[in-house]
């Protein structure tokens, strides 16, 4: 078992830490494919106000998981999108997917 220098209690914490908000997996999970706007996330996840995923966004964009892109243009065009960080994280989204998926299967939701 590895031991974290750090704030975190072991590698585990640190991960939930850092995806383990209500929706930032979720939002991590959209985008992978490709960069989102802030009302295509909102479609894609209904049950979060825009305050939450305004500050869930703003969190992940903090711990640099996602890079937020402004356009000078009128009206302003804001887009997110995966950093490098973000994308190392995909491996894990992708196991948490399979999972998930396996245990719906079993009909346990």
């Amino acid at each position: 078992m590895k031991t974290c220098p750090s704030e975190f209690n072991c590698p585990v914490d640190a991960t939930i830490q850092l995806i383990g908000g209500k929706y930032k997996a979720v939002i991590l999970w959209h985008l992978v494919e490709d960069k989102k706007r802030f009302s295509e996330l909102k479609r894609l996840i209904p049950k979060a106000t825009e305050k939450m995923l305004a500050q869930q966004l703003r969190d992940l964009e903090s711990d640099g998981l996602i890079v937020r892109t402004v356009y000078p243009v009128v009206p302003p065009k804001v887009e997110y999108s995966l950093s490098e960080l973000g994308r190392s994280i995909v491996p894990v989204l992708d196991s948490m997917c399979s999972w998930g998926t396996n245990y719906l299967k079993q009909g346990k939701m």
